[in-house]
């Protein structure tokens, strides 16, 4: 039974959320028409610190505070391969997110399609690359979702039946409404809460655990002992030389994929400019820190003795705080993790609303939709998304949402070469990137289905076997192709779409000064 401070706590830290979003239209509010920039990208308006807490909010989920510890708690170290690849990814960030903030800025693009559609003057290539972002989008926003219902179900807060589906709507109300009337400002405001929340709260948990076990040493040495008894086949705490390959790989193909999300690049391009993006990921390893110790939470859950309902791994965290924890302590980590869901949750829903709208609805149904009326869509489509999503969780089984984002991970990195590469060298022809992508499409979707959905698949190099990301995979095959395509159709002079973004056409080595003797 759900002790009445734990209640208490966390109806107060969700009650706060839901009244901070209903605040947003006082957030940088402005005497200007509708637009979808302004609803999907608050005017572009994001200073440093709002930027930093929007993006680490959004790219940090609910789900991701859940399930890197519950596979650590798992599979022992195979679970802390998030922490490399959130590593990897930021040098990355570092490079991209400031050119394609620039040249959107410089043509109004609100999506990274419309990019592709002025980069290489291709709508069916700028289709594709939006239709990929929704597919990917949609499993995302629902294990948001999920997370939660797993959250609150180890916490004991999530009733059976009807009344669960209903708390859960109730989560969501305030954050939709607010998301309907003021777009991007309501996740930007509520994003300041999660980092003061979430911050606090694992700094909390993971004092208190390791006051308990008896400090880091002895918390390993359990930890590994417990998981050592359970006899599971490859888990331990330190990774075994045939999952070095798999770890590698799939650190570096989520990296890749991470900034391919439309909704990593919706809360990037509402930075106010490219010199704030360079800020901005420079401190971004702050929260790899913070997820760092929530994966220290699965190893504390393992040492504790924590047991969790099979397959259920994503609940250890929720099953150790409510076990370890003041109810009232307990109840505010509980909130501050379901917060941790409406950031991440509020800009999917805009990301893919506004991909609709620019890409699919004014594209190809509405060309002479105005402004007022581009706004008005992505409203109801983000609101839509968001109704989706909860229909989606209470009709299928988790599994099947689960199963669905990892597909999505290996399809949104199928854009990578249109979007990515095509920042820097128009070599690669649109009908070509088209090729390559629907090969990529193809057969990382056939690897993970046929492996049992499983993101890491077997392979045979020089006569020794591998175990290779799968979407990694398809994206060398993707880029083959591309390179392929691209020489045919140069070879018999098919012709390019105009480009439309003014950079250069080829990817070139600037030439370094020559040195010499300086004057003073």
């Amino acid at each position: 039974m759900t002790e009445g401070p734990m209640l208490v706590t966390f109806a107060l830290v969700i009650g706060s959320a839901s009244l901070l979003a209903l605040t947003a239209r006082r957030f940088r509010q402005r005497d200007t028409l509708p637009s979808l920039e302004g609803w999907a990208l608050a005017d572009r308006s994001l200073g440093t610190v709002w930027t930093w807490l929007l993006l680490g909010g959004t790219v940090f989920t609910a789900y991701t505070f859940a399930a890197v510890p519950g596979l650590v708690y798992s599979q022992g170290a195979y679970g802390f391969f998030a922490l490399p690849y959130t590593v990897i990814v930021w040098p990355l960030a570092f490079l991209l997110l400031p050119k394609l903030w620039s040249v959107a800025r410089l043509h109004g693009y609100v999506t990274v399609a419309d990019f592709v559609r002025g980069r290489y003057g291709s709508p069916p290539l700028a289709l594709v690359v939006a239709l990929t972002g929704i597919l990917a989008t949609m499993p995302y926003l629902a294990l948001q979702l999920l997370g939660i219902r797993a959250l609150l179900a180890a916490g004991g807060m999530y009733p059976r039946g009807a009344a669960g589906d209903l708390l859960m709507v109730a989560l969501f109300a305030g954050l939709a409404v607010a998301t309907y009337r003021h777009g991007l400002r309501a996740p930007t405001v509520i994003s300041a809460m999660k980092g003061v929340a979430i911050f606090g709260s694992v700094f909390a948990a993971v004092a208190l655990v390791l006051s308990r076990q008896g400090g880091p040493s002895a918390l390993f040495e359990t930890a590994a002992r417990e998981l050592a008894a359970r006899g599971a086949a490859d888990a331990s705490l330190a990774l075994a030389a045939d999952q070095q390959v798999a770890y590698a790989t799939l650190a570096l193909g989520s990296a890749l994929a991470l900034l391919m999300y439309p909704h990593v690049l919706t809360a990037s391009f509402a930075a106010s400019g490219p010199d704030t993006l360079r800020r901005v990921t420079i401190a971004l390893p702050a929260w790899t820190g913070v997820l760092g110790l929530f994966g220290m939470l699965g190893i504390a859950a393992l040492a504790a003795g924590v047991d969790t309902p099979r397959g259920a791994a994503e609940s250890a965290v929720g099953m150790l705080v409510n076990d370890l924890m003041p109810a009232a302590l307990a109840g505010l980590v509980f909130g501050a993790i379901t917060v941790g869901a409406l950031v991440p949750a509020a800009v999917m829903s805009i990301a893919a609303a506004t991909s609709f709208v620019r890409n699919v609805y004014v594209e190809y149904f509405h060309p002479t939709a105005t402004p007022k009326r581009q706004v008005r869509i992505a409203r109801v489509v983000s609101l839509t998304a968001k109704v989706g999503a909860v229909a989606f969780v209470f009709g299928l089984r988790d599994q099947d949402a689960i199963n669905l984002q990892l597909l999505g991970g290996v399809w949104i990195l199928q854009i990578f070469p249109a979007v990515a590469i095509g920042l820097y060298t128009r070599r690669l022809h649109h009908r070509a990137l088209l090729a390559g992508w629907a090969a990529g499409m193809a057969a990382g979707t056939y690897l993970v289905v046929h492996e049992g959905f499983s993101p890491v698949v077997p392979f045979s190099v020089g006569g020794h076997a591998l175990a290779v990301y799968a979407g990694l995979a398809a994206l060398l095959l993707n880029l083959a192709v591309a390179v392929t395509v691209t020489a045919v159709l140069d070879r018999i002079g098919a012709p390019r779409g105009a480009d439309t973004t003014a950079l250069p056409s080829r990817l070139t080595l600037r030439n370094r000064p020559k040195g010499g003797a300086s004057s003073s």
